[in-house]
């Protein structure tokens, strides 16, 4: 109770002892959890009294929302979330989508007639994380079709409903190499994978088949509600359609899957190929979209509902193919380049995982020649320069200048390279020092003690760190907590050529250490 109290007296009391359901809203928001939050709402209406009812609330009564969704609402005050700073992602967000906004690149997608009349210009841009912290901006009322984003949660549901080993006896998991609609099967006789659309189209073959066409589809549809966790989910039906009407590809990749014997026994052709049609039309808008993605980065775990909609080991398996396979012909150099798994389709739509961290979905409706959306190419390929989130970053983090991580609580990132630099100049090595510096931390970044990397390094008579910090302009006449400088460090050591170095830039003056220094 001791820690509740504290965090209730963080907030201002009114005379009566309570404190301002505004104000506890206010700063949930800043932590990322808005006032539609399913799980915030569930939490208000588990307390009741007079206080609440006029947006007062007492000690007991914070004590009860506290403890309610995993401790949700203390974790976000305290910024104990996966994203602690959560105004810094937002405003790095925020600046992304300006500077997307003049991109024209790209033309909307114009084999599938309803598509082509779409607005081309639209941006919608919506984050949720794990923890179920939301932001979004833009257009992102408007709804719009998935598409090919359909592709990773039907093939996530035959995993659930079959086992990998029966659903990969129907569709491969490499990559083709070839186009997304090309009439070819791998040597098996087998669609390549399911992220392209005859892997598709043999998704939908396995998907509850002993029900009727309406009823396979309203478990899809239904699926996708418990994903988007409340957002809408509709259906297009004149997109349905129209695509049903330029299908003659399509028809084409179901009736040579036949001819090579893919489909499992009884499979109906033509009623498979139209309910894929059917799960393509599928509608919602871009913060819907984002809860889907956050699902996935969270192992199958709705954030804002704890549903669990699909295993860890489905969508382990969902991930990887989405990783190699989910940006059509792009997908190979977005590994490279992104290194995240992703899965883009023809309406605009991008659905970005960034795995144990968030979901993000991009709808813009221009389409580059491969079918990706440009500006969610582009979106992807900032948010990377910025975040430390490319799947092999963790191998030269050191070496990534400028990048950050965002799991990092606020500031922690400037303690840990302030503490970088210094161990590095208290070991003499030069090319971390070098790399600390590169990555924007000051030279003259000092400790608890007020004790420099020029200070370490004069002490320890490290003259190659010292004429590199010296490069960078530290500051050689800064003292410590006990009024030592560089130069006295160097000169009660008696490192003769670091003492050399710095004196000429002093004037020769020399702080005394006071007795009580440690090593005095």
């Amino acid at each position: 109770m001791s820690g509740v109290r504290d965090l209730f007296d963080s907030f201002k009391k009114d005379a009566e002892g309570c404190i301002s359901r505004v104000e506890i809203a206010a700063r949930l928001q800043q932590a990322g959890i808005t006032p539609d939050d399913p799980r915030i709402r569930d939490a208000w209406a588990s307390i009741e009294g007079p206080e609440v009812d006029s947006g007062r609330v007492s000690l007991t009564q914070f004590a009860s929302l506290c403890e309610r969704n995993g401790r949700l609402m203390a974790r976000a005050i305290t910024g104990e979330l996966i994203i602690p700073d959560f105004p810094s992602l937002i405003a790095d967000i925020t600046e992304i989508y300006e500077r997307l906004l003049p991109e024209r690149g790209g033309a909307v997608a114009d084999y599938i007639p309803q598509l082509k009349r779409v607005p081309p210009d639209q941006l919608a841009i919506s984050v949720c994380t794990v923890d179920g912290q939301r932001f979004s901006i833009g257009d992102t009322g408007v709804g719009f079709c998935v598409q090919s984003v359909c592709k990773p949660i039907n093939y996530c549901l035959t995993l659930e409903e079959h086992g990998a080993d029966v659903v990969h006896r129907h569709v491969g998991r490499e990559p083709s190499g070839l186009g997304f609609n090309e009439l070819t099967v791998n040597g098996k006789g087998l669609p390549h994978n399911p992220m392209i659309n005859s892997g598709a189209i043999m998704s939908c073959a396995l998907i509850q088949p002993s029900l009727d066409v309406a009823d396979r589809f309203d478990y899809v549809a239904e699926t996708w509600r418990r994903l988007a966790a409340g957002s809408p989910v509709g259906f297009n039906n004149s997109v349905y359609l129209s695509e049903r009407h330029t299908a003659d590809r399509n028809f084409a990749l179901g009736y040579f899957m036949r001819e090579h014997g893919a489909f499992p026994k009884d499979t109906e052709l033509i009623e498979t190929v139209e309910f894929y049609f059917q799960c393509c039309s599928v509608e919602l808008d871009a913060s819907g979209l984002a809860s889907v993605a956050s699902t996935l980065a969270n192992g199958g775990t709705v954030p804002l509902s704890g549903e669990r909609v699909f295993s860890t080991d489905s969508v382990q398996k969902c991930l990887s193919l989405m990783s190699s396979c989910g940006m059509y012909d792009y997908s190979g150099e977005f590994a490279f380049s992104i290194g995240l798994p992703a899965k883009s389709g023809v309406s605009g739509a991008l659905m970005l995982v960034i795995p144990q961290v968030m979901g993000i979905s991009i709808w813009s409706p221009r389409l580059d020649a491969l079918g990706n959306s440009v500006r969610g190419i582009e979106f992807c390929k900032e948010l990377v320069k910025k975040y430390n989130f490319h799947v092999y970053d963790s191998l030269v983090a050191s070496e990534q200048e400028g990048k950050r991580d965002p799991r990092l609580k606020r500031n922690q990132t400037a303690i840990e390279g302030t503490m970088r630099l210094l161990w590095s100049a208290s070991k003499g090595d030069v090319d971390g020092v070098r790399t600390v510096l590169a990555s924007g931390v000051a030279a003259s970044s000092a400790d608890y003690d007020g004790r420099t990397a020029l200070h370490l390094a004069a002490s320890e008579g490290h003259l190659a760190v010292v004429s590199h910090l010296l490069e960078h302009g530290v500051d050689v006449r800064a003292t410590d907590r006990w009024g030592g400088t560089p130069l006295s460090d160097a000169e009660h050591a008696g490192h003769t050529a670091v003492v050399e170095a710095l004196k000429p830039l002093t004037g020769g003056l020399v702080s005394v250490p006071d007795a009580g220094k440690k090593g005095a």
